[in-house]
């Protein structure tokens, strides 16, 4: 009679390697959706700043990424040694999945001088833009316009401003008329 083994399961993010190497930017899952992105982030820095120093933190609110965030480290042995201690850790209430982020952060690659700014969010491929469009993107820098030119001529200031005398006389005349110079009232006693 031959026997036969049963694999064990292992909970998920318990003993299973992900696929993706080590890496300086963690990725967090399952965080709690309520929480405010401020108090998010501040908790989450005062949590993996144990570990070692902390670059940024990327916690964002929209739909796709609610509950989750990416938390960037100096170095990959601080990275290591977080993502150790604090998987499967309770977090508000929940347990959060901490794994190596899939790919290299853009704070990461903005220190290595290897960051590349995304070409295909700004336009889509194929497409021209209006000839308005196309004046304004390939204008030459506004630097050399805000210098005043020469040829321009200095226009005189318009409109008409009143002197400090004529303000004055309308004051005085304006003082004279509300003196109270006996005309003041006159209690009753017959509270």
């Amino acid at each position: 009679m031959a026997t036969k083994t049963v694999p064990t399961r292992l909970p998920p993010g318990r003993g299973q390697f992900t696929g993706s190497t080590a890496n300086q930017t963690l990725y967090i899952s399952n965080l709690g959706d309520k929480i405010r992105k401020d108090d998010l982030r501040r908790s989450l820095y005062l949590l993996f700043t144990t570990y070692g120093s902390v670059l940024d933190i990327v916690a964002l609110k929209t739909m796709k990424m609610r509950g989750q965030a990416h938390v960037v480290y100096k170095d990959v042995q601080s990275a290591s040694a977080a993502q150790r201690a604090l998987n499967e850790t309770d977090f508000f209430g929940r347990v959060m999945r901490v794994q190596f982020a899939k790919s290299k952060s853009n704070t990461i690659s903005k220190l290595d001088g290897t960051f590349k700014m995304p070409t295909g969010a700004v336009t889509a491929p194929g497409t021209e833009g209006t000839e308005l469009q196309q004046s304004i993107f390939n204008a030459p820098p506004a630097a050399s316009a805000s210098a005043p030119s020469a040829s321009k001529q200095i226009e005189a200031p318009k409109g008409v401003k009143r002197t400090r005398e004529e303000e004055d006389e309308k004051d005085e005349k304006m003082e004279e008329d509300d003196s109270d110079d006996g005309s003041a009232m006159e209690e009753s006693d017959d509270d």
